[in-house]
């Protein structure tokens, strides 16, 4: 486009039209979703219509003998493996585009499988009420790489820190423990306790590794800001923890907690939050580690009642959280979204943000005690719930908006797009594909369903 008679240059204004045009309609995707452009979103945008019009047929059951209930279910990054975990010691894994069997690992346990994280596209790990947790190779499952032992109590949920290369592993003991995978050998790896709380029931880390979040089976939500998992927290008691919550008030809330629509007095706020840190984790002139707080997520329908948070996910762009909750009495359940709420703390020791409720839905009250683990698709844009003897899929509106396209002013009920139901007994696990236009479903008497749309 550069030329002219005269040896100068010249742009063609139709080029800086369309410069213009390109650079307007990147920065209109980029709004309201940081600075990084999701090259992927129209494929998204597709897939999602494509799960909206699944129907019953489209379901494939996985051929598997009694395993037991299926507890979990992970893919491989790639997506090219689907690993399940069962409730009699065993793991499945299947090559889910062909829906084939491709091994059992038998004994991967000594008592029911809960939870399997993969650190890359070869490398998983399993966990255990057994109370161990054991790394797997793909091109050598024969054997173990190594069993860690550390928890004294049911381990339920692993996550994988990989900017440190850190596995982080929970359990029924309230410990939190991170492992350090770089030094492992067949004898094990190094590990700390990084964290403990009573009533712990899930640990999740945010896609940055950023923050953690603990939910407790007393309805508390607790969010460690600005994580770092070298550093091992030394937190005194919790009596919030321990409070009712119809009982809470600011005589109530200690160790630095901050109670979801409770205002605080700023200097007792002070006090409290300085209580929470370690001395090792604050820093002059900045927010300080692994700064703690502590709250109790507003629930339709529960506000005077106790509840139990049994699930928990984020979002997989980081900008919420996901929680399934039952009533203490078991005679309700619910889905939750809520959105990070970033802002700048009042207080160097103050927690960074807080959790507000936009989405809810009432769900089935099937299958009473047994937990029941949602899932978001990769873009975020559908949810995928557990219901009865089938799935639910849900998005925040019609038209499967992103959250930040479609935020409420008041908090609104999630939309269903479509209910499949293809199980004889209650589905207690669901996950979608990282690569494909699939999603699966596990249930008590050990079925693995796979729904993938007809092109």
């Amino acid at each position: 486009f550069f030329g002219g008679t005269d040896g100068g240059g010249w742009v063609d204004t139709r080029c800086r039209r369309t410069n213009s045009t390109v650079f307007r309609w990147l920065r209109e995707r980029c709004w309201g979703r940081g600075v990084a452009v999701d090259p992927s979103r129209d494929t998204f945008r597709t897939m999602t219509s494509l799960y909206s019009s699944m129907n019953p047929a489209d379901s494939v059951n996985l051929s598997t003998k009694t395993h037991g209930a299926v507890f979990n279910l992970e893919y491989s990054p790639d997506g090219s493996v689907l690993t399940v975990a069962c409730e009699q010691t065993e793991v499945l894994l299947f090559d889910p585009i062909s829906s084939t069997h491709i091994k059992t690992l038998v004994e991967a346990h000594e008592d029911c499988v809960n939870n399997i994280r993969f650190l890359d596209n070869r490398l998983f790990a399993t966990c255990s009420d057994d109370t161990t947790i054991a790394l797997w190779d793909l091109r050598k499952l024969n054997s173990k790489v190594c069993t860690l032992h550390g928890h004294t109590s049911w381990v339920k949920n692993i996550e994988y820190d990989t900017n440190t290369r850190l596995l982080v592993t929970s359990g029924f003991d309230g410990n939190v423990i991170t492992w350090d995978t770089n030094r492992f050998t067949e004898d094990g790896c190094p590990h700390k306790k990084f964290f403990h709380t009573r009533y712990l029931m899930r640990m999740r880390l945010t896609p940055d590794c950023s923050k953690m979040l603990i939910s407790t089976s007393s309805g508390y939500l607790l969010i460690l800001h600005n994580l770092d998992l070298t550093q091992s927290l030394e937190v005194g008691s919790y009596r919030i923890l321990r409070a009712r919550r119809t009982a809470l008030s600011l005589d109530n809330v200690t160790s630095g907690s901050r109670v979801s629509g409770s205002p605080r007095n700023s200097s007792d706020s002070s006090q409290a939050s300085n209580k929470l840190l370690s001395p090792s984790s604050q820093r002059e002139g900045g927010s300080p580690r692994n700064s703690l707080e502590v709250l109790t997520p507003e629930i339709p329908g529960e506000r005077d009642r106790g509840n139990c948070i049994t699930s928990l996910q984020l979002h997989p762009k980081g900008w919420a959280t996901l929680i399934r909750c039952s009533s203490n009495t078991d005679d309700q359940e619910w889905t939750c979204v809520y959105e990070f709420q970033e802002g700048t703390p009042v207080r160097a020791v103050s927690p960074r943000c807080s959790l507000k409720l936009t989405h809810y839905i009432e769900e089935a009250n099937v299958g009473r005690g047994y937990i029941k683990e949602l899932c978001f698709s990769p873009d975020g844009r559908l949810i995928c719930s557990p219901y009865g003897y089938g799935i639910r899929l849900m998005a925040f509106d019609e038209q499967c908006s992103e959250l930040v396209d479609c935020l409420p002013k008041e908090s609104s009920c999630l939309k269903e797009i479509r209910s499949i139901y293809s199980h004889s007994d209650v589905v207690l696990t669901t996950k979608f594909s990282p690569t494909h236009c699939q999603l699966a479903s596990g249930c008590l008497s050990g079925r693995v369903s796979l729904y993938q749309p007809k092109f």
